[in-house]
């Protein structure tokens, strides 16, 4: 196995003849003659995006990321490759087992960084959060469990758009199309919301015999509405200055009686399917677009447009609430995420990740790793 990953990755310490790069995992530019690096290849264009050659040292925080982390998100990525990255998956999956030196020894070999510029506009990035909500819900309606999470109703291709937020909630035809669609009731609308803007949640359900168990729900479709924020809502309403989901929540347990018009502020609802959470399920996210299983901390959504699916992509960002530098995949998109300096970072499960998506508001710098 030693001697199959020196023949794939030749700076290997392990092969004994060429030397790894620094232990800062890349050589000084200061130090190396110019003529000793290999020119670099010409720009490219994606989409609506420039993608402009740069070195390795250019990346900030290369040689300390563990990269281990970002490689279990890799092997999903293998397991829907695109046409591009579909070659080098073997190697992928041997260098599993490898160290973060040989790892980021064969990313030097094999990859080519390049940082992403628009064709125009603004070139300041912007990175948001999201995650995977963790809520208590009822099988049936009861007192106190009264917010119902549906299965795509059999109309919804028949009509597009399907019927707007406040419409579902109003109209008697729209109720009856849904009628038997439940999949299960939450106590509190504002979760719902959270759970169709996120795409997906797990739910602990109790059963109608009193037992609980632990689901994921998938997205299944949508109404084909716009998708409208209720924090931009609330903020041009001059109703608070917080747009964040704890300042939302505030806003609305003092304001009970305008949480339906704020919540109809946004047309767009999602519908599930339920799916049962395995041992092994519930170690990772739900499924992004790319069709694999999302890895917290390490799985970016993306406009697709501009970086497709599966790519490695080395993100930068420094804000108020968090400090990054480090590998992710392009595994994911979102209605929201448009434009090539744009990018969801999946925070996983649970309240501390709904906290941390949440908040998450700040600058991004992006590279793609292209195969050379």
């Amino acid at each position: 196995m030693r001697a199959f990953l020196c023949a794939i990755v030749g700076t290997l310490a392990a092969c004994g003849s060429v030397p790894l790069p620094p232990a800062d995992g890349v050589r000084p530019p200061a130090a190396v003659p110019p003529g000793d690096y290999p020119p670099l290849p010409p720009a490219l264009t994606q989409g609506k995006s420039r993608w402009r050659p740069v070195r390795w040292d250019e990346l900030p925080g290369f040689a300390q990321d563990p990269l281990h982390e970002a490689w279990n998100a890799w092997l999903r990525s293998c397991e829907r490759p695109g046409p591009t990255f579909a070659a080098l998956c073997p190697e992928v999956r041997l260098l599993a087992i490898g160290s973060a030196d040989e790892q980021r020894a064969w990313m030097m070999q094999r990859l080519q960084p390049y940082r992403l510029e628009p064709l125009q506009g603004p070139a300041e990035g912007l990175l948001t959060g999201y995650y995977e909500p963790m809520l208590e819900a009822s099988r049936l309606p009861t007192a106190r469990y009264g917010v119902p999470l549906y299965r795509p109703p059999a109309t919804l291709g028949g009509r597009r758009p399907w019927y707007s937020r406040q419409e579902i909630d109003t109209l008697p035809e729209a109720r009856a199309a849904l009628r038997g669609r439940e999949i299960a009731y939450l106590a509190d609308p504002l979760d719902a919301l959270v759970l169709q803007i996120q795409g997906s949640g797990r739910l602990r359900i109790t059963e109608p015999d009193g037992s609980q168990r632990v689901v994921r729900l998938a997205f299944a479709g949508s109404n084909d509405q716009p998708y409208r924020s209720v924090g931009n809502w609330l903020l041009q309403q001059g109703a608070l200055r917080d747009a964040s989901w704890p300042g939302i929540k505030a806003w609305a347990a003092q304001n009970p009686q305008r949480v339906n018009e704020m919540l109809w502020s946004n047309p767009r609802t999602v519908f599930f399917r339920e799916e049962s959470l395995s041992e092994l399920d519930a170690a990772f996210g739900p499924r992004g677009a790319q069709g694999v299983a999302l890895t917290p901390g390490r799985s970016i959504a993306v406009d697709k447009d501009c970086i497709p699916y599966g790519t490695p992509v080395w993100l930068a960002s420094s804000g108020p609430v968090v400090e990054l530098q480090r590998l992710v995949l392009a595994q994911d998109t979102g209605n929201a995420i448009v434009g090539v300096l744009r990018a969801d970072y999946f925070t996983g499960w649970g309240p501390d990740a709904g906290e941390l998506a949440g908040r998450l508001k700040q600058p991004l710098r992006l590279w793609v790793l292209w195969p050379k």
